[in-house]
């Protein structure tokens, strides 16, 4: 069956995480995703792969595991997700740390959505370098599960580098959180078969009905089985006729984007998806 989920950018301007949690979860959505950027460089040299103009919400938006931590305290069924999580921009031991909180604190109802970026300025000021982050990623992913999964972890890679620690509080899911990879076809749904559980692409940039095709080969060529990786989508319309043949492509989520917006534009908005939900259940 299809699950549905919605995104939003939380601002000081939007929706508290509490109060879209708590709506979603009464209109029968799955889950709630919270992007990242920890800020936006005014060089604008990277182009936003969008368009032309960055949307403000980009500069503005909380910290993705503070308001998911929120939305999770304010429900009891609504898994909370990152969507995605910059993980080039961060420190792979705290962010295991972090990850394995917020599992514990909404109790194991954790979806960790990555992504490898696009704002090259962003990263630099992190200290990452544009040209080499999806290697850094993939290897902060792994060295991630590792600390996860064992009482001594340790990882020795080229750009991720640590002799034996110990680390809690581990996951409540095992052995992990999903790990749920961002990206365009074809090198979106690559690094999704080598290192994750899941692969969430934007739905309205590419011609996503082709990719969804081409995707069980591409994880017999990679030696996994499709059903292991769970395929997610980003950027829902309100066409349930389209709903149902992504769902029938083997598409299991979709997810629904959200202006950064108050309850008097959102929620008419959410009942409509709610009408939606209910008629994709009736098959």
């Amino acid at each position: 069956m299809l699950a549905f989920g919605a995104a939003m950018f939380f601002t000081d301007y939007s929706m508290t995480p509490q109060a879209l949690g708590r709506a979603l979860e009464e209109r029968g959505f799955e889950s709630v995703w919270a992007p990242e950027h920890s800020h936006i460089p005014v060089s604008r040299r990277s182009p936003w792969p969008g368009g032309a103009d960055l949307p403000k919400k980009y500069y503005d938006c909380m910290d993705p595991f503070v308001s998911l931590t929120a939305a999770a305290a304010a429900t009891s069924t609504l898994k909370v997700g990152t969507g995605v999580c910059l993980v080039n921009q961060r420190d792979p031991i705290q962010t295991a740390k972090e990850v394995a909180s917020i599992d514990r604190v909404s109790g194991g109802r954790f979806l960790f959505g990555i992504g490898i970026g696009w704002n090259a300025e962003e990263m630099e000021n992190h200290g990452t370098v544009f040209a080499t982050r999806a290697k850094l990623v993939r290897e902060r992913v792994e060295a991630m599960k590792a600390i996860w999964t064992k009482s001594k972890a340790e990882y020795h890679g080229e750009f991720v580098n640590f002799d034996p620690i110990m680390a809690w509080p581990k996951p409540v899911q095992t052995p992990h959180p999903p790990i749920i990879v961002g990206g365009a076809f074809p090198q979106g749904p690559r690094r999704a078969l080598r290192y994750g559980q899941g692969w969430i692409p934007i739905a309205g940039r590419a011609p996503i009905e082709e990719a969804l095709r081409a995707f069980p080969q591409m994880a017999a060529e990679a030696g996994r089985d499709p059903a292991e990786v769970e395929i997610s989508t980003f950027g829902a319309t309100e066409d349930l006729d389209q709903l149902r043949r992504h769902r029938d492509l083997g598409v299991k989520r979709v997810v629904v984007s959200l202006e950064s917006e108050k309850e008097d534009t959102i929620l008419p908005v959410l009942d409509r998806w709610a009408a939606i939900i209910r008629a994709a259940k009736a098959g």
